[in-house]
């Protein structure tokens, strides 16, 4: 069963600190690594479809609402 990454769900967070950018110019960086420019582009653009879509829209969200000491908080955890 493949696992629930609905927003809301913490499990994203944890996505987001282990997911690689599957192509492209930061192809194999980390998500969390993306420049916020990139992220600002891809928010013009049109996110993906899918769970890449999704994580690059939380991340674009957690980015432009100054949230980013929730991924430091969790990977400090971890």
């Amino acid at each position: 069963m493949a696992e629930d990454l609905s927003p809301g769900n913490p499990n994203l967070l944890i996505e987001l600190l282990h997911y690689p950018m599957p192509y492209g110019k930061y192809k194999g960086r980390l998500l969390r690594e993306l420049p916020t420019a990139y992220l600002e582009w891809m928010a013009k653009k049109g996110f993906p479809s899918g769970k890449l879509g999704m994580l690059l829209q939380t991340l674009y969200e957690i980015r432009i609402n100054g949230l980013d000491y929730l991924l430091n908080e969790l990977q400090k955890k971890r």
